[in-house]
């Protein structure tokens, strides 16, 4: 773990709850009180925040914050990856999937008290087309709608439930080739999620049984249905239960490969990717240190 006194804060000031001047003012005070020196960094460009990270390891930072969502965890684990600089999290964004996941406290108070290092883990990643994912990524549909909902402008749970009631009748299923560390079969899915944490975000738990140290990527595969049956798959999205939907098949591997005629939209820890007719996901044990609350055991 690296040493030192200094700690990094990367924030978006346009991740989902929004921002406050008096999210400076804690951040500050909870430094001063534990005699840390802080740097405050706003992210003013697409990975911005990556540099910055990249920096505070090259400058031995003790630790650096993501504040935002999922997109901004995933571009400070960039810059953070396999160094010994370790993530903390203060979630500020739509669904905040990694941090629920983590059991890291939404609050912004309790969020600070990482800041005394309690305890800290190293976790797995995993690439997609060589592009890093800290949480849940995926193909077919709800990379669609995550391409709709990047241009809609309006963010939060709403606006996305909103989407996905007025796409799912319009978006078809896809042929493709699967490959899971090499046994292969021909599929016609609706969505292939990739998941290192168990959940999208906002409690939607794609991946009951998931593990950010167990070296595997839950792969979740998700059949075409009707508008009913959706009901229920949303159901038991919310209520940890999804593995037990006939609509689904939940299986772990390290080398996922998938193969298609046509391009698929995806999208990356919820941020979407232009769409592609191959993927590569490959997972990226223990890679990325990250700091937790001591009472945390869901990993």
């Amino acid at each position: 773990m690296s040493k030192g006194n200094r700690v990094l804060f990367v924030i978006n000031k346009y991740s989902g709850t929004g921002y406050s001047r008096a999210l400076e003012g804690r951040i500050l005070s909870q430094c001063k009180k534990r005699n840390l020196e802080c740097t405050i960094e706003f992210t003013r460009h697409p990975g911005h925040a990556t540099a910055l990270a990249k920096m505070a390891v090259d400058k031995k930072f003790k630790m650096v914050f993501a504040v935002g969502g999922d997109g901004t965890v995933n571009e400070v684990a960039k810059g953070l990856l396999y160094s010994t600089v370790p993530l903390a999290i203060i979630p500020k964004g739509s669904g905040n999937g990694l941090a629920r996941h983590l059991k890291i406290p939404l609050g912004m108070n309790k969020a600070l008290k990482l800041l005394d290092v309690e305890k800290t883990i190293s976790i797995d990643t995993f690439t997609i087309n060589d592009r890093l994912s800290v949480n849940v990524s995926g193909i077919g549909f709800d990379g669609h709608v995550a391409g709709l909902f990047a241009r809609d402008g309006k963010r939060g749970l709403y606006t996305y439930g909103k989407l996905v009631v007025g796409e799912f009748n319009k978006f078809k299923a896809f042929d493709c080739e699967l490959s899971l560390d090499g046994v292969i079969s021909n599929r016609s899915p609706f969505v292939i999620s990739f998941a290192n944490s168990s959940q999208f975000g906002n409690n939607a738990v794609i991946a009951p049984g998931a593990s950010v140290c167990d070296h595997k990527i839950d792969v979740c595969i998700v059949d075409k249905m009707n508008v009913y049956q959706g009901l229920g798959f949303v159901y038991k999205l919310f209520s940890r239960s999804i593995d037990k939907s006939n609509k689904v098949q939940l299986i772990k591997a390290q080398e996922i490969k998938i193969k298609s005629s046509h391009t698929i939209p995806f999208h990356i820890d919820g941020e979407a990717a232009d769409a592609a007719s191959e993927f590569i996901i490959k997972i990226n044990p223990s890679s990325l240190w990250v700091v937790l609350p001591k009472n945390s055991t869901s990993i």
